[in-house]
């Protein structure tokens, strides 16, 4: 077993992962000549097993949880706003089948697991974050989604595991240029193309971050558009017209790109405690997935 991980600052350490990402990349990047024992396509499911294998042969947490979307079309954001990932296509059979077995293997792996009809793992990530914060835990966001940077608070870090990228809240402002508590703001007014967020039409990502740098929050910005037209900004009379024409857009749009706090996350660190006594339940996963000798060793080793 490893042990809990404390940085300098002297707080330990809790690593939540964002599953369906690397999920999909799997899917995605993975050979389909991998089969499962009736013969299904078990490409994405080999591909998440090995990236999971290997973060915790890294990171060694006696801390995590791993989030999974089971939510693309029930999600609370869809009320608010139909058309949310509605470009967005479900994944086929052969996908979702992996999924279920994904999720398999991270629980014979002892290892916790979040999902949720109605939130997604964002938010279930996000809930989590909070609650373990005020315990006087920090959390390492395991995602390259950019959407995560508004949860990173003074000792919470993301790590993008494909490309061994770390960062923590200055980080978020030098890819973005705002600040952790502006992302939401920011991606409200100009849009998010991957989630269907229409944002504020001619708004892009520069004028965004401009006008939260000088306003400080979309609140304080629609409060004062008045002021708009009179900032050094290029077109900035009809940045001033089109957030004026726009501002109960920007508002519903805020609505979908803020993380939910308040979803079912783990509420205390001890839910997040690695299990290490599920070897039954690996064996037969191993033999359903098919799994070669190797990866069943680099399994095993992991529960020991």
């Amino acid at each position: 077993m490893g042990t809990v991980s404390t940085p300098a600052n002297g707080l330990p350490a809790v690593h939540l992962v964002d599953g369906s990402l690397y999920v999909f990349r799997a899917w995605h990047s993975m050979p389909d000549e991998f089969l499962d024992a009736e013969g299904h396509p078990a490409n994405a499911v080999h591909g998440y097993t090995r990236f999971l294998c290997e973060l915790l042969e890294r990171a060694r947490p006696e801390h995590i949880a791993v989030a999974f979307d089971a939510s693309l079309t029930s999600s609370f954001r869809n009320a608010i706003y139909p058309a949310y990932k509605a470009n967005r296509e479900l994944p086929p059979p052969d996908l979702e089948r992996q999924f279920v077995q994904c999720r398999a293997v991270t629980e014979a792996l002892g290892v916790h697991l979040m999902i949720d009809h109605s939130y997604e793992a964002d938010d279930l990530i996000g809930s989590t974050v909070w609650n373990l914060r005020a315990e006087g835990w920090r959390s390492v966001i395991v995602s390259a989604d950019k959407d995560f940077g508004q949860l990173l608070g003074e000792h919470d870090e993301q790590w993008d595991y494909a490309r061994n990228l770390r960062w923590g809240p200055s980080g978020v402002f030098e890819k973005l240029g705002v600040h952790p508590h502006q992302v939401a703001d920011y991606l409200a007014l100009c849009g998010d193309s991957v989630d269907n967020i229409p944002g504020v039409p001619g708004i892009g990502a520069k004028t965004a971050a401009a006008l939260l740098g000088h306003f400080g929050s979309l609140d304080a910005l629609l409060e004062r558009i008045d002021e708009v037209a009179f900032l050094r900004l290029r077109g900035a009379a009809s940045c001033a017209a089109k957030l004026r024409e726009h501002a109960g857009q920007a508002r519903m749009c805020r609505r979908l790109t803020r993380i939910a706090l308040d979803a079912p996350g783990a509420s205390r660190a001890d839910m997040l405690e690695r299990q290490y006594r599920q070897v039954d339940q690996l064996d037969s996963l191993c033999e359903q997935l098919r799994f070669g000798a190797f990866t069943r060793s680099r399994l095993h080793a992991l529960l020991r």
